[in-house]
C-alpha cells in the first residue's frame, strides 16, 4: 500500500510558518527550514520581552516618582515607605501618573505624607 503525503495539511503548516516569517531578510521568509527556525527563535523573544515590559515599566515609574520625589525635598524610599504609613493605597504606576501629569497634586501628596500643611 502507498503512503499517504496528506498534502494539504503539510501546505497548511508550511503556509502557517511562512505567514509568520514573512518580513525577515532574505531565505529566513522564504526557505521552509530557515523560515521554522527563525519564526521560533522569534516566538521565544516575544515570550521573553513580555515579561521584560513588565519590569521596564516599573523601572520607569519608578523613575519618574523619583525625580519627582527629588524636587519636593524627599527620597523616593522615604515617599514610599511614608506613604505606605499613612495608608494611601496607590501602585506605582498611579503615583508616577501623578507626578508626571500633574505635579502640583503631587506636591500636595508629598507635603501630606511629610506631615506638613496641605
Amino acid at each position: 500500500m502507498p503512503k499517504t503525503k496528506n498534502s494539504p495539511s503539510s501546505r497548511k503548516r508550511r503556509k502557517k510558518v511562512l505567514k509568520r516569517a514573512k518580513g525577515y531578510r532574505q531565505g529566513r521568509s522564504k526557505l521552509f527550514k530557515r523560515a521554522k527556525e527563525f519564526s521560533e527563535k522569534g516566538l521565544t523573544y516575544a515570550f521573553m520581552h513580555r515579561r521584560k515590559k513588565k519590569r521596564d515599566f516599573r523601572r520607569l515609574w519608578i523613575s519618574r516618582i523619583s525625580a519627582a520625589c527629588k524636587a519636593n525635598g524627599i527620597s523616593y524610599s522615604e515617599f514610599i515607605s511614608r506613604i505606605k504609613k499613612h495608608g494611601i493605597n496607590l501602585n506605582r504606576k498611579m503615583l508616577a501618573d501623578i507626578a508626571f501629569n500633574h505635579p502640583e497634586n503631587f506636591a500636595l501628596l508629598v507635603n501630606r505624607v511629610k506631615g506638613e500643611t496641605g
